[in-house]
């Protein structure tokens, strides 16, 4: 007489005995489920990360070859941003947030943003300047501005004020609500017409679309932003900092708020700066005044930094990356 134990081997056997405990608390038929899974066809690589589906969403908007580029990068860029919210997202559900695991997470969106930053000459001297100027005209009011993603990891960063411009901040004094901050959040200046100030077309589009999402987005992170889980942290041997979690998030701030713009401004000006005149960007945005960190001035953790290195924020990276580019 045949058994179970005979017929199949023990570590089947106690795989199926694991699975017939799992569906049977739900009052689910094991036998249904596995009559299924004998219909299902072996998983294929193409078909887990839907190989062909992501290779169909490149659809340039002109004949001109370099878009492909363009596009591709572009694209790229925002799954490092959906990775980077992953990281912010386990963050901020942490009960009891410790130092290992805080650190470990920071390190892991450091990571990421540096794979951006050492890539980004793909799009500083990966085009052919001629075709990137041709192209460009047939993508207008779109603009990298526009990326949503990137402003939710702003938001997910760090305390809102601190995503206030230094002087607004100042006249809205310490006790500003939540809402009057987000109204004066920086990068409501960032695309205005360079000769009247108005916003932008590229603008007021992007806060059509996005205004509701982000002041969701920026209330879930007030109090689970990673500046706010970090405050959560017991406290080292006799109230001693944590090196090495204070040198991840020092060098987020550098590269969210330094590298990644800086990087930005140097394709700008490889691509738009023309003497005496400057080509404007796709969006209208003033990218002369908003990209470049000693101007914006984006500083995420300013506790984190001494005085003189507050005062000198950005200033030595933009003259070293604008010579590098010209």
């Amino acid at each position: 007489m045949t058994t179970p134990e005979s017929e199949f081997s023990p570590a089947v056997l106690a795989q199926l005995r694991r699975l017939q405990t799992r569906y049977a608390a739900d009052d689910q038929d094991l036998a249904a489920y596995l009559e299924g899974f004998y219909h299902t066809r072996y998983l294929g690589y193409w078909d887990y990360i839907q190989l062909e589906t992501l290779l169909s969403l490149q659809r340039p908007l002109t004949t001109i070859p370099d878009e492909r580029i363009f596009i591709i990068y572009h694209q790229i860029t925002e799954l490092y941003f959906k990775l980077c919210l992953c990281e912010y997202e386990q963050l901020g559900e942490l009960a009891a947030p410790t130092v290992a695991e805080v650190t470990l997470r920071v390190g892991r969106i450091n990571r990421y943003f540096e794979n951006l930053i050492d890539s980004f000459d793909v799009m500083v001297d990966g085009m052919d300047k001629h075709q990137f100027l041709e192209f460009r005209l047939a993508l207008m009011p779109a603009s990298g501005f526009q990326s949503v993603q990137y402003r939710m990891i702003e938001l997910a960063s760090t305390s809102l004020s601190n995503l206030v411009p230094e002087e607004q901040r100042r006249l809205l004094g310490e006790a500003a609500a939540h809402d009057e901050l987000l109204g004066c959040i920086y990068w409501k200046t960032g695309a205005t017409v360079v000769e009247t100030g108005a916003k932008a077309l590229t603008l007021t589009e992007f806060e059509k679309k996005y205004t509701g999402l982000l002041a969701d987005h920026a209330r879930h992170y007030e109090h689970r932003n990673l500046w706010a889980v970090v405050q959560r942290l017991p406290a080292g041997p006799e109230g001693q900092q944590h090196p090495r979690l204070l040198h991840q998030l020092r060098q987020l701030d550098v590269n969210v708020n330094v590298n990644w713009p800086l990087m930005h401004y140097k394709s700008a000006v490889r691509y738009l700066e023309r003497n005496p005149d400057a080509i404007a960007a796709t969006g209208g945005t003033n990218w002369q005044q908003y990209l470049p960190p000693k101007f914006q001035r984006r500083i995420f953790y300013p506790q984190l930094w001494t005085v003189q290195e507050l005062q000198d924020w950005g200033k030595g990276w933009v003259e070293s990356v604008l010579g590098s580019a010209q």
